[in-house]
């Protein structure tokens, strides 16, 4: 397998732990859009709201009754979330509904947990 020099640093290509067919080198602004996705991931408050909507659409109260906190700060972790494209937003009348966009994020949280429990 090649590696690509960068910067003095030897990149591998990602799909290399993959079954993927295709091996290329990913560029910085895909790596950028890597990382911040992991950090709206790498907030305990975010994988509460997540586990509560991970398996229906949830309005805010329900949220905050299932994580425990308050409805600013739960409000705030949605806001940013739905930007960052993990979670969908749906108004229904004077409800707001919340949902996964795609289970990405859980089958992430999922592999992860099972690595720790190794």
């Amino acid at each position: 397998m090649d590696n690509e020099f960068n910067h003095g640093i030897i990149i591998q290509p990602y799909s290399y732990m993959s079954n993927e067919k295709f091996l290329r080198v990913v560029d910085g602004e895909e790596l950028d859009r890597m990382a911040a996705r992991f950090r709206l991931l790498g907030e305990p408050m975010r994988l509460k709201i997540l586990q509560a909507v991970c398996k229906r659409p949830r309005t805010v109260n329900d949220i905050v009754a299932a994580t425990g906190s308050t409805q600013a700060n739960v409000s705030k972790h949605l806001a940013l979330l739905t930007t960052g494209g993990i979670l969908t937003r749906k108004k229904d009348g004077q409800c707001v509904y919340y949902a996964m966009k795609n289970q990405l994020a859980v089958k992430l949280c999922e592999l992860v947990r099972a690595q720790l429990a190794r």
